[in-house]
């Protein structure tokens, strides 16, 4: 590749058109929501330097911090949204390793395939001794599952980072597609043993996997650790998920089991999703007031922070830190980590948790890995609307209730603000192609096509209770 900025075109060819679909193609553009998100860090006190947490990897003995900055959702040009900011981009990595941060996470299909290039550039300005890197082999695509093809995106991860050796290597997101996806991205190519022999030859120093989606696929490859001799494990943590990940959603896994199987062998958890793409930082209302009850100074975020960083087996957890406020907040909850007691634990994984699942919202994390919609919906976007005035208690229910019109007459007037009228669900033929690359195992079209019928029993004028519960 060029050092040029690369073209959709050029970002398909190297990754195959159906990686587009797991690309979480996030941008810096700051909507109300985040506004409103990053508006609570506006007494924000400065994070001291020197108090980072560190845990200590069991092979090579060497210290990681407790936060990992994940390079997914790097922030853009204030007057181009569609240009990444390479010059705050190099500012947010400065003042993270200024305090402690050492552990940076990426991968070839993050920002539009960016992301390895933004942070290569970023990091390369430091001493090679004072991070660790990690990005993932995400061979989604067929065209790409080649060993040819494969060893290829290898070597240009190593080329865009601009290092001679990977800290981290990750198999990019087990368990999607099951053992015959697994078989072909990883084992009919030879691609597993060929990342072995290079973790011998000391240019990937720890290899392992991160997980969505089929049990079967993580049980069979901890089955496998005595052969592989897995360095670490990447895996969805937090309180929500702790026990109620398949309540959300029956095709998920809860974290108890994941991290339990992960304790059994020894193999160091590295966590993603602290937050759930958000969603644990922007409760419904009464919940955040009840959070701050018991803590007034600390946000909303910070609880679930100190959630996922307080097992002693988690090495560290990751978050996507578009802006300074996000990052400084995140610093302040780990410089140093103060670990949850055993009562807090059980209050946010039981009393608050339990509270979330009532919501039944759509389980989406705004991740993006289902898009580009190849009719052009905004998967992502249709469900945050939803789930929005879900939790805000302004969603529509029965055109009987008090205050009816004028919630129907927001809900609709703020989807068409947020979606195109093109890009709504009316327009899902329920091809599918969405749903094997969505983290969460949400049944996209049937999703799509629930809340379709709410909205036209919205726009009809004929909605009843039973009509909402299909929603």
């Amino acid at each position: 590749m060029s050092k040029k900025d690369i073209s959709r075109r050029s970002f398909l060819k190297l990754l195959g058109g159906g990686a587009l679909t797991t690309a979480a193609v996030m941008t810096g553009c700051k909507s109300k929501k985040e506004t409103k998100a990053v508006s609570e860090y506006t007494k924000q006190v400065e994070p001291p330097t020197g108090k980072m947490t560190y845990r200590i990897n069991p092979k090579t003995k060497e210290k990681v911090s407790i936060l990992g900055y994940g390079m997914m959702r790097l922030p853009t040009k204030p007057d181009n949204q569609e240009e990444y900011d390479q010059e705050m981009v190099n500012k947010q990595v400065d003042y993270a390793i200024e305090h402690g941060l050492n552990y940076f996470d990426t991968s070839p299909a993050y920002c539009k395939g960016l992301s390895e290039r933004c942070t290569g550039i970023a990091l390369s300005r430091h001493k090679r001794s004072e991070y660790l890197v990690a990005t993932k082999l995400s061979n989604f695509n067929p065209a790409t599952q080649t060993r040819e093809e494969s060893i290829k995106m290898y070597k240009n991860s190593l080329k865009e980072l601009q290092v001679d050796y990977i800290d981290y290597y990750l198999l990019h997101s087990i368990g999607g597609g099951g053992m015959e996806a697994f078989n072909n991205r990883y084992m009919d190519n030879g691609m597993l043993d060929y990342l072995v022999e290079e973790r011998k030859a000391g240019r990937i120093r720890n290899l392992g996997f991160s997980y969505h989606g089929d049990i079967t696929v993580f049980d069979t490859l901890l089955s496998w650790h005595d052969k592989y001799q897995w360095d670490f494990v990447q895996i969805e943590l937090n309180y929500l998920d702790w026990d109620f990940a398949d309540e959300i959603n029956d095709r998920n896994t809860d974290a108890r089991y994941l991290y339990a199987e992960l304790q059994k062998r020894g193999i160091p958890s590295v966590i993603m999703e602290p937050l759930l793409g958000g969603r644990l930082a922007n409760l419904p209302q009464y919940l955040a007031t009840e959070l701050k009850q018991r803590d007034p100074e600390k946000s909303v975020a910070s609880w679930a922070f100190r959630y996922a960083g307080t097992p002693e087996g988690v090495l560290t957890v990751l978050s996507g830190m578009t802006y300074m406020e996000h990052l400084k907040d995140n610093l302040l909850s780990y410089c140093p980590l103060v670990p949850l007691t055993e009562e807090e634990q059980e209050y946010l994984q039981g009393d608050i948790a339990r509270k979330i699942v009532g919501l039944e919202n759509i389980p989406c994390n705004d991740c993006k890995y289902c898009m580009p919609c190849p009719y052009g919906i905004d998967i992502p976007a249709i469900f945050v609307h939803y789930n929005k005035c879900k939790n805000e208690g302004s969603l529509p229910t029965d055109r009987g209730d008090e205050g009816y019109w004028e919630m129907r007459r927001q809900y609709l007037i703020g989807l068409d603000r947020s979606v195109p009228k093109l890009r709504q669900a009316s327009h899902c033929i329920g091809c599918g192609q969405c749903e094997p690359h969505c983290p969460q195992n949400i049944r996209i079209p049937r999703e799509l096509h629930k809340i379709d019928e709410y909205v036209e029993a919205l726009r009809q004028n004929t909605l009843t209770r039973k009509k909402e519960k299909k929603a």
